[in-house]
């Protein structure tokens, strides 16, 4: 009672009738308990539990199916996702596209990218949960998206959509804007799915470990940030048109400046935030002069973002990064 109210950012002064609804409020510690939690306050008892809830399953199933007529077209019955759902992203992330206690349904979508040179495909892997980092929520499904075109790193586009219909069913897609490739998988709720008692002690970790996972974050994404942004370096310097009007000496100081932090990013996996954060601000020492004199000169083309993220991928790639199979990235 206490999360919920906390969802609805509420507190419990402003709750006016306190009904029971279903078979366990008919408990008498668990009706003490309702009273004590709310101050003492009576509680409403005069509703059949049992009756109120198959009675809104079928209004429910009245405005589903249109066969209720006028007597339930005014009526408004909102449901929402009991968890986040999202997808892995580089580092075991969890990149949520639709929050916990969403309205349902729903519709979200986010472009991602690749995580390695050349890489022919990525793996989409579909979670609900609280938690910072996929291994501690609930894997739903995955699929692979193949057929990508060789491209560097960060440069190919990939839509990813979750759509949650009022039936609780979601389907995901994804699709490589460059080649229309699409693949796609459709997850239901009687197989896979969390109870309701999974679901609140998923909660419940999420809030005990908070500390613990937000600090594992930060530190993966002060890793990934510093990678992608090398990456994002090396790529605009080997772009022709940013090639050309560079003089060849800034554009060798900026090639050994990345290469050097990608050597060190792979003997120091295991880095603190503030080594990272220290490595990206020595790099963008190097880089962002460079860039801006560039810039100022009038030269064409366009420096790559950095891409948070990174999605795991299943298949085997090729150039660099390539041991750790395909993956995209969050495209800001």
């Amino acid at each position: 009672v206490e999360k919920v109210l906390k969802d609805a950012k509420i507190d419990k002064a402003s709750v006016h009738d306190v009904v029971l609804v279903g078979g366990s409020t008919r408990i008498p510690k668990v009706q003490q308990l309702l009273q004590d939690y709310f101050n003492g306050k009576e509680l409403c008892k005069s509703i059949n539990p049992d009756e109120a809830v198959a009675y809104g399953a079928a209004v429910q199933a009245a405005i589903l199916t249109g066969a209720g007529g006028e007597k339930v077209q005014d009526l408004l019955l909102l449901d929402v996702a009991p968890l986040s759902m999202g997808i892995e992203t580089a580092g075991g992330v969890m990149t949520v596209l639709i929050p916990r206690n969403t309205t349902v349904p729903t519709k979200k979508e986010q472009v991602f990218s690749t995580f390695a040179d050349n890489q022919p495909g990525v793996l989409i892997q579909v979670y609900e949960g609280e938690r910072k980092l996929t291994r501690d929520n609930n894997l739903l499904g995955k699929f692979e998206l193949s057929g990508i075109p060789p491209a560097p790193r960060g440069v190919p586009q990939i839509n990813v959509v979750f759509d949650i219909d009022a039936n609780g069913i979601l389907n995901v897609s994804a699709e490589d804007k460059t080649t229309g490739q699409k693949n796609k998988i459709t997850i239901t709720n009687d197989k896979g799915r969390l109870s309701k008692d999974d679901i609140e002690r998923m909660v419940q970790e999420a809030e005990k470990y908070k500390g613990e996972d937000e600090q594992q974050a930060r530190k993966i994404e002060a890793k990934n940030g510093l990678e992608n942004y090398a990456y994002s370096m090396r790529n605009t310097i080997r772009d022709e048109k940013v090639a050309e009007k560079l003089p060849a000496d800034d554009k060798a100081k900026v090639e050994h400046a990345v290469e050097d932090v990608l050597k060190w990013l792979e003997a120091n996996q295991l880095a603190e935030v503030e080594e990272f954060e220290d490595k990206q601000k020595e790099l963008e020492g190097v880089c962002n002069p460079i860039i801006t004199r560039m810039y100022q000169g009038g030269a064409g083309g366009g420096m790559p973002g950095g891409m948070p993220g990174g999605m795991p991928g299943g298949m085997g790639g090729a150039g660099a990064g390539a041991h750790q199979g395909p993956s995209v990235e969050e495209v800001d």
